[in-house]
């Protein structure tokens, strides 16, 4: 059966993006043939469209790395054809084709059913950047945050990890100061439960010195880069930083003082090869406890608006999640 796909291919130009008909016979193997109904646009989608090998090295390729959707065949005991499900990271996206299209194929340990209380839709307006967040918060409190702990620092605030962090932090009663280089957007990061927001170059002061004021008891970095060490030597003794993101830097200037002097915590964030147990276990505090109305963080994108948005995330000018319509 045929299905329309976005799929980049490489030439002697360079990197070219197009909508294609393909056909279910061109999937790779797999134990679920799924009806793609919503995927969502990421950082990492974009790096994959314009050629990143750190993502993608062969091409023709269809990016995206999320994907939520109805089982149409299944060759694996826990799933059945008409389950929702839901599947981001492992090598969806990357070296496997994605959720740009409106059928994939893929083992059965990639995808999660779709947990009570959440949608398809819901699920990726959530996506990875929000799924990242969620992880972000639960490493944070697993290492003792709490409410009590003092203010919480969001970095990159205005985009997808960091707005859904911003929502969730204030929904659990956090205090949280947002970081963002889009200043018009102040009144829409305290609409999602800022408290206070600070420049970039706020953030960003002081990284020639050893240690600052101990200020936050949590931060949620998306950027990498000093603004991630500003964040380690900052935080409240005991405290701990979750890094998730690079955009910024993928490298910052260093010392063991902050670890040494206040006891603090540098903590990595991946959930592409998260085990799927883990994932499933989030997925369904988002159901329930950490259950958001997040429509106002949604931009509708479909396959024919997707290559604008793409150059768009990938030159910081995106707010919030964009969510593909299949």
């Amino acid at each position: 059966m045929g299905f329309k796909a976005f799929r980049v291919e490489k030439n002697d130009a360079g990197f070219t993006r197009s909508i294609v008909e393909r056909d279910e016979s061109e999937l790779p193997q797999g134990d679920l043939l799924i009806d793609v109904k919503f995927s969502s646009l990421n950082f990492k989608d974009g790096l994959s469209a314009t050629g990143n090998p750190g993502v993608t090295r062969n091409f023709p390729h269809t990016p995206g790395i999320d994907a939520a959707g109805i089982v149409l065949e299944s060759n694996h005991p826990n799933f059945a054809a008409g389950d929702e499900v839901i599947a981001i990271g492992f090598d969806l996206g990357m070296g496997t084709p994605g959720g740009f299209a409106q059928r994939i194929r893929i083992p059965a340990d990639w995808a999660v059913k779709c947990p009570q209380g959440l949608t398809l839709h819901t699920s990726m307006i959530i996506g990875t950047a929000g799924f990242t967040a969620a992880e972000c918060v639960q490493k944070l409190e697993q290492a003792g945050m709490t409410p009590g702990s003092g203010p919480v620092l969001v970095t990159g605030a205005t985009g997808g990890v960091g707005s859904v962090a911003v929502k969730l932090l204030g929904q659990l009663g956090y205090e949280v100061t947002a970081v963002t280089g889009k200043a018009q957007k102040s009144d829409w990061l305290k609409g999602l439960g800022a408290t206070n927001v600070i420049s970039r170059e706020e953030a960003s002061a002081g990284a020639d010195k050893p240690m600052l004021a101990e200020t936050w008891g949590g931060v949620v970095d998306t950027v990498g880069g000093d603004i991630l060490f500003n964040g380690v030597k900052s935080l409240r003794y005991g405290c701990s930083l979750a890094a998730c993101g690079l955009v910024a830097a993928p490298t910052f200037g260093a010392s063991v003082l902050p670890f040494i002097l206040r006891h603090v915590n540098l903590l990595g964030i991946d959930s592409v090869q998260l085990p799927i147990a883990e994932k499933a276990d989030i997925w369904q505090r988002l159901a329930t406890d950490w259950s958001m109305d997040l429509t106002d963080l949604e931009e509708v994108l479909t396959l024919e608006t997707l290559s604008d948005a793409i150059d768009r995330i990938l030159a910081g000018q995106m707010v919030g999640r964009g969510v593909v319509h299949l």
